[in-house]
């Protein structure tokens, strides 16, 4: 109890503690000394010591046109407009920018010491950049706009940029010359998307402007040209139905152009000429022989006519005459390629891979295929686009003299649709996938200059026909499909075709 009233006692008068004197110093002398020391050295690493361990400058980087990458001493350091911290001394800054010339400027980077952390030095730098190939720089941005639209419709979570838009504006005056405009119009043929629509419209509008805001004169003219391009293209008015929200595809189902397009369908139906059966044809415009074997090939002759291609719209295709292998290609015919090109072997796999031009399933079963019984007539499968194209090249360089301007290749969509109507069934044609030659585009039915299309691309190349893993009523001589050129599906096979060279 006494213990208890002792401490009480004790907690009511409060404790005190009494500094000692250090070094002979009082303790308010020591303390404010502590006190000073330690401000004196929140200050030194606030305001000096990041000017003393990182000296340099913000540099303020803009481009014109916007969006080049800043290299800094080699290194990337970001993408104009933007604000970058570069260290004291002699740097090389370098801009650069897809499809316009790099710029290299030396600077000499200063550095501030007091204070640098809170205001640091800027070392403004604008670099102008110019397009050796303007059209160049603009197909660019277009296979760009081409491969974005193979991903679908855009969503709140996941945008895409206007990388046709951007192309646009970025060539500036040279937006308004023909080439631009061809490769605008090539472009429209992968506008399947609300948003790939959006762009289109807008780097139409920067191109009629000469890639300045538009003005009252120029919209005027993207209307007018627009109106024209529409009309001339027969499938136009679908697309749109097809691409624009519901509200105003419902205004164009209504419009007297909606229905005299959809109306004209049957009578582009009635332009299809078909030939002959492949090889009961007369000579093939300038062919030398209706039939003719190369490197163990037979090849049959597929007259000329008209093709009403009937995917995703109905549209004709005029089809010059040429030579369709009668089979898919088959082991030992894929052989003797292999042995004159052994950088296509299936042991150099890997390679193709990290080159790009095949994936792991370049010909998995190849071995199996070729110790088989039938590997006679057994197609090579899983052989990416740019190993068939390595084949026809190779094999093209096997042709009789007598066949000098022809040249072996994959047939184009248009050929191999052609061939499969002629004669359903014939050598198997429509019962496999089968790469074409063609960049995949979703809408060829638009019109636009054949360099244009070329200058575009697509990320992905047309392949024809079906499977058995397809229902019986989903894949047809007219179905439509795609892949990237180095897959290597154990479905798509391929089958070459003799052609006049073009050009």
């Amino acid at each position: 109890m006494r213990e208890k009233i002792t401490a009480a006692n004790t907690a009511e008068s409060g404790d005190q503690v009494r500094l000692k004197p250090f070094l002979g110093m009082r303790p308010g002398v020591y303390l404010a000394i502590l006190y000073s020391f330690v401000l004196l050295a929140i200050l030194f690493f606030l305001l000096l010591y990041p000017g003393i361990a990182r000296p340099g400058s913000v540099v303020v980087f803009t481009s014109e046109p916007a969006g080049a990458a800043l290299r800094i001493d080699g290194v990337y350091a970001g993408s104009s407009p933007c604000s970058v911290f570069a260290s004291k001394g002699a740097r090389i800054m370098e801009a650069v920018l897809p499809g316009f010339g790099g710029e290299r400027v030396e600077c000499d980077v200063k550095g501030r010491l007091f204070a640098s952390r809170i205001f640091p030095r800027r070392h403004p730098l604008h670099i102008t950049l110019e397009a050796a190939d303007p059209a160049a720089a603009l197909a660019m941005g277009a296979g760009d706009f081409a491969a974005w639209t193979f991903g679908g419709e855009p969503t709140p979570a996941w945008q895409v940029p206007m990388d046709l838009s951007e192309g646009v504006y970025r060539i500036g005056a040279a937006a308004a010359e023909e080439e631009a405009a061809g490769i605008i119009a090539a472009s429209a043929r992968f506008a399947v998307t609300r948003a790939a629509l959006r762009d289109l419209v807008r780097a139409k509008n920067l191109a009629d402007a000469g890639g300045l805001p538009p003005s009252p004169l120029s919209i005027a003219r993207t209307v007018r040209e627009t109106a024209a391009w529409l009309s001339a293209n027969d499938g136009s008015a679908a697309w749109l139905a097809d691409t624009l929200p519901s509200d105003s595809a419902a205004a164009l189902f209504s419009s007297a152009w909606y229905q005299q397009q959809l109306a004209a369908f049957a009578g582009i139906t009635a332009l299809e000429a078909l030939p002959p059966p492949p090889g009961e044809a007369g000579s093939a415009g300038g062919a030398p022989s209706s039939q003719i074997r190369v490197g163990g090939l037979l090849f049959a002759e597929v007259g000329a006519g008209v093709l009403v291609q009937g995917e995703p719209f109905p549209h004709p295709v005029a089809i010059e005459p040429f030579l369709i292998c009668a089979t898919v290609v088959p082991a030992p015919a894929y052989e003797d390629f292999l042995d004159a090109n052994p950088q296509w072997r299936p042991d150099q796999r890997d390679a193709l891979v990290r080159q790009g031009l095949a994936t792991g399933e370049y010909l998995a079963d190849f071995g199996r295929i070729a110790a088989g019984p039938n590997r006679a007539i057994t197609g090579i499968s899983a052989a990416s686009w740019y190993a068939a194209e390595a084949y026809c090249r190779w094999l093209s360089g096997r042709l009789p003299e007598s066949f000098s301007g022809w040249e072996i290749r994959l047939p184009t969509e248009a050929e191999w649709e052609f061939a499969a109507k002629a004669a359903r069934g014939w050598g198997g044609l429509g019962s496999v996938w089968e790469w074409c030659a063609d960049p995949y585009s979703p809408l060829p039915f638009l019109d636009a200059p054949p360099g244009a299309t070329a200058a575009v691309g697509s990320p992905q190349r047309s392949v024809r026909g079906s499977s058995w893993l397809n229902a019986a009523a989903s894949a047809g001589v007219e179905t439509r499909a795609s892949l990237p050129p180095e897959s290597c599906s154990p479905f798509v096979y391929f089958r070459p075709v003799i052609a006049k060279k073009s050009g």
